[in-house]
């Protein structure tokens, strides 16, 4: 039987589609970054259900399905990885030691992408010369390197070379994300000055919880209160943090913690909703 192409085309068309919403939310919020790698899981399973026990019509279309297609997918999948441990790790402090966490994070990233710099050069410059090994399945006893082994665990999905291509991507994606980080942190901080200290003399402190302010961000976000629900949860913590000055600290991580409650999922917004009920009421007698 033949792969249809046709619904590869198709499946991948949807998941780009599915990928430019995402960017348009915000890549530093852990929800829209698992949100990104279950689309990418459920369609990566979507393609290994259309190719397996398969061949393709001809090699042009299974080279340009494991040098392209799939790398595509998976490549977003180890990127996606990367930023979520990042975005849950990372150190909530001064601006330069943000930007020490980033720069040895782009250092790791580097050191990474050039042990395979043979490859690497010969898909940068767009080579095609050696594609029948790389990226045609049963080629597993070539002799021309590949520093993944999942082919041999599933053969039918997978070449020598197509995981090289996805770190390829993923290095890319990565590269461009953290250095964009890096760019935020060098934008001046003179231009809110005045904002911050108009909101500081108003000296509106926040007395609940850190965590319970986390929970209302995270519920209004999720309710399409600010923005339609197009508002980014860092710009709206962020937000919150000039106005009450302070300092949310780690708020993805946070959020975990309000996800692993076992009882009173939403204390603080039932807490909420039973101090309004009793306003309403006192005001009524």
């Amino acid at each position: 039987m033949a792969v249809n192409t046709k619904s590869i085309h198709l499946i991948i068309a949807s998941y780009s589609k599915e990928l430019s919403d995402l960017h348009d939310s915000d890549l530093h919020d852990l929800i829209v970054i698992e949100r990104g790698l279950e689309v990418s899981r459920n369609t990566i399973r979507k393609l290994r259900r259309i190719v397996v026990g398969k061949t393709f019509n001809n090699l042009v279309d299974e080279i340009n399905f494991f040098k392209s297609q799939k790398p595509f997918i998976f490549g977003r999948i180890k990127f996606f990885l990367s930023i979520y441990n990042y975005n849950l790790k990372k150190v909530v402090g001064s601006i330069k030691s943000q930007k020490h966490q980033l720069n040895m994070k782009i250092k790791s990233l580097q050191k990474d992408h050039l042990q395979d710099l043979d490859f690497v050069k010969y898909y940068r410059r767009h080579s095609t010369f050696l594609d029948n090994y790389y990226f045609v399945r049963g080629n597993e006893n070539n002799q021309l390197g590949g520093n993944d082994y999942g082919f041999y665990l599933d053969e039918e999905f997978s070449t020598s070379h197509d995981t090289n291509v996805a770190n390829i991507m993923a290095y890319d994606l990565s590269i461009s994300y953290y250095t964009n980080l890096l760019k935020d942190l060098d934008k001046p901080s003179d231009r809110n000055t005045a904002l911050k200290r108009h909101f500081k003399s108003l000296k509106l402190g926040w007395t609940a919880n850190k965590i319970d302010l986390i929970e209302l961000i995270y519920a209004l976000q999720a309710s399409g209160s600010i923005k339609g629900g197009k508002a980014g949860i860092k710009d709206m913590a962020m937000a919150c943090e000039q106005i009450f000055d302070m300092d949310l600290g780690n708020f993805y991580r946070k959020f975990l913690e309000i996800r692993g409650r076992k009882i009173e999922t939403t204390k603080y917004l039932d807490r909420l909703k039973r101090s309004l009920l009793k306003r309403i009421e006192e005001a009524d007698d």
